[in-house]
This record gives C-alpha cells, structure tokens and sequence, in this order.
C-alpha cells in the first residue's frame, strides 16, 4: 500500500504540492489526473524516494520512505517498475539490453541464461515479437519505444507499477494498445499501479479509482463513476474539457 500524508513541496517560490493525502490499495490501478504542469510526475517521484517532501509522510509498504538508508532505499525500488514518459531507452543498447537494465537482482543479472528468457518473456508480455530484442531505439516506432520502456519496468518482477503519462505522444491506436497492456499487467501479474496521466478517457478505462491533483492538492478521489459525479468544480470542469 502507499500512503502520502500532508505532503508539500516546493521549488523556490513555486509551491507544486500543497498539503497532499493520497493512497493506493494493494492491487488497484489509480490513475492520477491533472493539467499540465500541476505536480503529478512531482509526486510520482516522492513514491520512489527521487524526492523528498519538505514536510509530510511517504509510506510503501509500511515503510517510511523519507527516512530510508541508502541500502534501504535501494531495496524498496527494487520492488518499484518506472515506466518513463518518452520511454527513455539508451540509444547505444539495442532492445535486449535496455530491458535487461530493469532486472533488479545481482545474481539474476548475472545469470545469461535467465536474462534472456526473461527478457523474452517480458517482449511476449507487451505483444513485441521476439526479434525485437536485436533490434535499436531508433528502429523502432513510438509506440513500440514506449513498449519495451513497459517491458524494462516489468523486468525485475516489481510489486509497483509508476507509470509517468504512458500515452503521451501517441495517436489514438496506440494509445488505446498501452492502455489495454496496463490492464492486462493488472490482471496477470497483480501489480498495483500509478498511472499519471491527463487522458481522461483512457484513465477511465483502465482504473479503479481515479484522483484529480489541482492548485497542489488532491481535489477528489473515487472510483470512475464516483469521480463523474463529484460535486467539485475543479473536477467537472476538467470533465468538461475533455467530455464536451
């Protein structure tokens, strides 16, 4: 389970996040919506310790993530996939070696044998074919790029699923084919997911609760019907947007 309490930050003068209280239920995919620039990837980082709130509380699994020791630390994100927003492969790796980067444990990564076939089961469980691992980033489509990214998050077998705007940049197609491989990861693998996005439509798609984040804090959290119907102005009229 993660749980923010009261969580603010700021950069400078610019406060991003406002007194946030925000939780995610073993299992359950909440997507986390907002306009641009509102704080989201902000705070998708504090669940993996890439930034600490100046006051407030963090927990992942019971454990306080602010005050972790490095050894600590390291072991939590261990148990924590990241999927990137532009998928942030290394262009010098072809698609083997970017995938096997996300696999978390030492005697696993040393293992030739285990690496490759889980590398092609991770390409099988994102619907790539197996020869894609031969292939570079620059071969590859957006979509396919934003794939293998899903597919490195997987590698190490991660409890948590932290997905930064999955979809952004996509045509609707495979918008669409990234939102059924967050279900289908779900569902197979029983992760509990994250999914920071501002496609409402997908969100609705793919989560069982959806959280507004506006102005620094939380505006409403429910599952899709209950945040349909909330009685919040910030909600509707971001509703509005992209319903009329």
């Amino acid at each position: 389970m993660i749980t923010l309490k009261g969580v603010h930050k700021r950069f400078g003068d610019l406060v991003v996040l406002d007194g946030v209280d925000f939780d995610v239920r073993r299992g359950e995919t909440v997507a986390l919506l907002g306009p641009s620039g509102t704080g989201k990837s902000v705070l998708l980082k504090h669940i993996n310790g890439l930034l600490h709130p100046d006051s407030g509380t963090v927990n992942v699994d019971g454990m306080d993530v602010v005050h972790l020791k490095r050894n600590e630390l390291s072991r939590l994100r261990n148990t924590i996939g990241y999927v990137f927003q532009f998928g942030a492969l290394f262009d010098s790796m072809n698609v083997f070696e970017n995938i096997k980067l996300g696999i978390t444990d030492d005697a696993c990564a040393s293992d030739k044998a285990y690496c490759h076939n889980r590398v092609l089961e991770c390409l099988g469980l994102v619907n790539l074919p197996q020869n894609t691992a031969s292939k570079y980033p620059a071969d590859l489509s957006g979509g396919m790029r934003k794939r293998v990214g899903l597919a490195r998050a997987i590698a190490g077998q991660p409890t948590y699923l932290l997905y930064d705007e999955p979809t952004s940049g996509l045509d609707p197609v495979n918008a669409d084919i990234i939102d059924s491989l967050v279900e289908k990861l779900c569902d197979e693998l029983g992760v509990t997911s994250v999914v920071v996005s501002h496609d409402v439509r997908g969100s609705f798609r793919v989560a069982d609760r959806i959280a507004l984040l506006s102005d620094g804090r939380i505006q409403a959290i429910g599952s899709p019907e209950e945040f349909r119907e909330a009685d919040n102005q910030a909600v509707q009229q971001f509703l509005e947007r992209d319903f009329r």
